[in-house]
């Protein structure tokens, strides 16, 4: 029950930021990401497309783009919560799904497995400083996150770091928090 809270209320303060505010944010954040190693050492990137009050992910995948990057974005199934990666090479190769979410068209992709992940950007709303993270309820990242040997970081303000967030034992944290201001080491982890 406190995850809804704290998920709840996150998404009301992200949805009540000025939009100048979170242009800069947004700016900072890109900036500090394509000057990173993390970026910079990575040919594959798994990352989601935005909606809504999230970080934009769109300007993310152009920049992937620009630097010839392959940019896969997941598909889930909700049947039994999995998800697999598709490049996509233009976003006419997308279309909404449930919630709104954008995914690839599976006969205009092509899959990308797993471990040939070089970076991969995991969602969240609320996060703590070891990695942990409340993300939209659908467990799809917990149960993906195992088969994942790239990096994993989440992007995110420093208004969604709280100090500690409740914990289920299948709850697994990401490596790397990028904020406006830096990018931290959440864990230890051998790449």
């Amino acid at each position: 029950m406190r995850k809804q809270i704290l998920r709840k209320n996150m998404i009301q303060q992200l949805k009540k930021l000025p939009e100048d505010e979170r242009n800069s944010i947004q700016l900072s954040q890109q900036q500090l990401l394509f000057q990173s190693s993390l970026w910079k050492n990575a040919l594959t990137i798994g990352i989601t497309v935005s909606k809504g009050f999230e970080w934009d992910t769109k300007q993310i995948i152009r920049q992937g783009w620009k630097e010839n990057k392959i940019i896969a974005i997941p598909k889930c199934n909700p049947f039994d919560k999995t998800m697999t990666y598709h490049q996509i090479t233009t976003f006419e190769q997308l279309e909404v799904v449930y919630a709104g979410i954008e995914e690839p068209v599976i006969e205009l992709t092509s899959p990308v497995k797993n471990e040939l992940l070089d970076l991969c950007i995991v969602p969240g709303i609320v996060f703590d400083k070891n990695g942990y993270r409340i993300g939209f309820g659908g467990g799809y990242y917990d149960r993906m996150l195992p088969s994942i040997k790239a990096p994993t970081l989440s992007i995110c303000s420093e208004l969604q770091i709280v100090s500690s967030l409740p914990k289920e034992s299948h709850d697994l944290p990401v490596d790397y928090l990028l904020t406006e201001k830096l990018i931290f080491l959440c864990i230890s982890k051998s790449f």
